[in-house]
């Protein structure tokens, strides 16, 4: 939940994991981003999920410099973020009633709607497809860049393409140096994963990304199951067979051959970097290693973080444990079984 501080420049988060952090973000700041957004700049800024590289989504040009920028495929869609539900009609054909009922309920919040687009959402926000990915994001920097703008904001993750998504301001300076016009500092993302993605374009509801909206929550609310995505569902972000991967070979795998394949690759001279959920650290020359949470909202909260970490360790291999297959590590799971795609099949995983 947040609340603002003594003046509109300040406010105070609490995450879901506990702890209170002040994000100050000035009004002078907001009115300069949304001025460069105005403009047809680039504005990186804070969602509850991660950080996003934003656009005027309306702006065909400024559009295109996100893809320039990232790397990103021009077939590859974008989610336009919304300042408040209402603005749905200005991007969506079609708003059908499951639409209105998530909307209520997750709205502001880590989930996207894929709906039929209106006639005057651009090709070059939706990647060619007749639908439009919608969400309204909670987090109150981008809240207030998003309210003062008026527009949508196409903005998809603050990072290259395919890589480890920015869940800090100075993980997206990181990555683009000045290739991009402004960066709003709103502290450590809270969720630390992209968004639940449903596409509501369909016969049914379907998911086409997890995220910390679960599939048990979604179709509480629903009153339906959620149907698998049908052959000709929407092409959807995040939703590549490789993608929030590092640089570094990451090969996921249960915890027992983890600590044997470390202790074989460090004896001949390779440097290894691991992310294991045990307090049994090997002692090992060459041997990087992180201690994940093992409650799955802290450790979707830290997971890019800790990949960054990794990747720039300089190893030549970065070992992942395999996390439990229960229903609240499914999007977890998602991530890491794409940031481990192309990396060699080993027995366990």
């Amino acid at each position: 939940m947040c609340f603002y501080g003594a003046n509109d420049a300040s406010w105070l988060v609490q995450t879901r994991t506990g702890h209170w952090s002040r994000i100050l973000v000035s009004d002078k700041d907001i009115e300069h981003a949304v001025a460069i957004l105005k403009s047809g700049g680039l504005v990186a800024f804070p969602t509850e999920t991660v950080y996003g590289l934003g656009a005027d989504a309306s702006n065909s040009e400024a559009v295109a410099k996100i893809f320039a920028v990232k790397g990103r495929p021009a077939g590859h869609p974008l989610i336009v973020h919304l300042a408040d539900a209402v603005q749905i009609a200005n991007w969506a054909g079609e708003v059908p009633e499951a639409a209105r009922k998530l909307a209520r309920k997750f709205w502001p919040g880590p989930l996207t709607l894929i709906l039929r687009r209106a006639p005057r959402v651009s090709d070059a926000v939706t990647g060619g497809q007749d639908t439009v990915a919608l969400r309204v994001p909670s987090h109150p920097v981008a809240l207030q860049l998003l309210a003062r703008f008026g527009g949508g904001i196409a903005a998809p993750s603050a990072n290259r393409h395919g890589r480890v998504s920015a869940t800090t301001a100075a993980h997206v300076r990181h990555e683009f140096g000045q290739a991009i016009d402004c960066v709003l500092d709103g502290g450590e993302t809270d969720v630390g994963i992209e968004s639940t993605i449903v596409d509501l374009s369909g016969a049914a509801p379907a998911l086409l990304r997890p995220g910390w909206i679960g599939p048990a929550e979604l179709e509480q609310v629903l009153g339906m199951p959620l149907a698998a995505p049908a052959a000709d569902a929407p092409r959807a972000p995040g939703t590549l067979a490789k993608h929030y991967a590092p640089q570094t070979q990451l090969i996921l795998m249960e915890l027992d051959l983890l600590m044997e394949l470390a202790a074989t690759l460090t004896r001949v001279g390779k440097r290894v970097a691991a992310l294991a959920m045990t307090g049994r650290r090997p002692v090992h020359e060459g041997l990087t290693w992180i201690a994940a949470p093992s409650d799955p909202a802290a450790y979707a909260h830290t997971l890019y973080a800790n990949l960054r970490e990794l990747d720039e360790a300089g190893c030549d291999t970065i070992l992942v444990e395999q996390p439990p297959q229960s229903a609240e590590w499914m999007a977890i799971n998602d991530r890491l079984l794409r940031a481990a795609a192309g990396a060699p099949a080993r027995d366990g995983t």
